[in-house]
């Protein structure tokens, strides 16, 4: 285990949207393509704001401001999932798609995997790279490819892309949610 892995979702959350932030805050095209074909950069932040929809659905509330500056919403939003997650709230039992847990658990389950996840895609519209922890994403890797076909038949991942079994952990990961792990923003 790694530290990431072996941190609080707090902690987490804190180390990917840090991570997410920075990125953003590196942009210079908003309108550069993305691995995820349909997207361009800006579609990520805006895609993001997901969560606070499914929190709704929970029964939690989340202030997320929007923002006009696409780095000042990446920041806003991750202030505020912050603040949820280091609240009391955080520690309280919801009924999730993965039956009842503790709210953090959730965050780190279904968003702050997206905020790692998107965090690449971004990172790589703009040619910047980004590496996953490798305990994290052997983790991600192994339980969502448990998931067998019903994790494409949610429409939520692109078609699996083609890489070795021997590839490193990322990649396989990468892969595995429809992304070419090579992918660059001039190919």
């Amino acid at each position: 285990m790694s530290q990431f892995t072996e941190s609080s979702p707090a902690d987490q959350h804190r180390v990917a949207s840090e991570q997410l932030v920075a990125i953003a805050e590196q942009v210079s095209d908003w309108d550069a393509p993305t691995p995820v074909r349909e997207w361009v950069a800006r579609d990520i932040p805006e895609h993001l704001t997901w969560l606070g929809g499914f929190l709704g659905g929970l029964g939690v509330s989340v202030d997320i401001p929007h923002h006009d500056d696409l780095a000042a919403q990446v920041r806003s939003q991750a202030q505020a999932v912050q603040s949820l997650l280091e609240s009391p709230a955080a520690a309280q039992d919801v009924d999730s798609p993965m039956g009842r847990m503790p709210l953090a658990q959730v965050i780190a389950s279904f968003y702050t995997f997206d905020v790692i996840a998107h965090g690449w895609d971004l990172a790589r519209s703009q040619g910047l790279e980004v590496t996953f922890d490798e305990d994290w994403a052997t983790g991600a890797f192994h339980g969502m490819s448990a998931m067998g076909p019903a994790l494409h038949a949610s429409g939520q991942f692109g078609t699996p892309q083609p890489v070795g079994e021997d590839a490193p952990i990322q990649d396989r990961l990468l892969a595995l949610l429809g992304r070419d792990p090579h992918w660059s923003p001039g190919a």
